[in-house]
């Protein structure tokens, strides 16, 4: 955990291609991680389920979330929080930008062990 303040700019940090539709830049602080997510129109993110708490807040797009047996569509300006083991599925109903923010981090995305994210799931 970092005992001193640190500035990032989103731009400047690389952005990791996860598959043809989908790519992310991440931050990492001691017990939070904030992400840009990029994901073009049919991507699908796979149902899954992690440890972490997750914030996903909508900055431009629209996303189509299946979380549980419940559909939750979040557009622009809007935010979902999932809590913790709860299973849930996305899908890009048009290109959109989100910001996710995940306690604790998610050690699979900082390891590379997220291999349901790095196949071409379209809709």
């Amino acid at each position: 955990m970092a005992d001193r303040a640190t500035h990032h700019r989103w731009d400047d940090l690389p952005r990791e291609e996860l598959n043809p539709l989908l790519g992310r830049r991440l931050i990492t602080g001691g017990d939070m991680m904030i992400a840009h997510v990029y994901l073009k129109k049919g991507c699908i993110v796979p149902m899954h389920a992690h440890e972490n708490e997750q914030l996903t807040y909508i900055l431009d797009g629209w996303l189509r979330f299946r979380v549980g047996d419940d559909v939750v569509d979040v557009k622009a300006g809007e935010v979902l929080c999932i809590p913790r083991n709860v299973p849930h599925e996305a899908e890009a109903m048009e290109d959109t930008l989100d910001v996710d923010v995940f306690n604790p981090p998610r050690a699979d995305w900082l390891d590379g062990s997220d291999a349901y994210l790095r196949s071409t799931p379209q809709a």
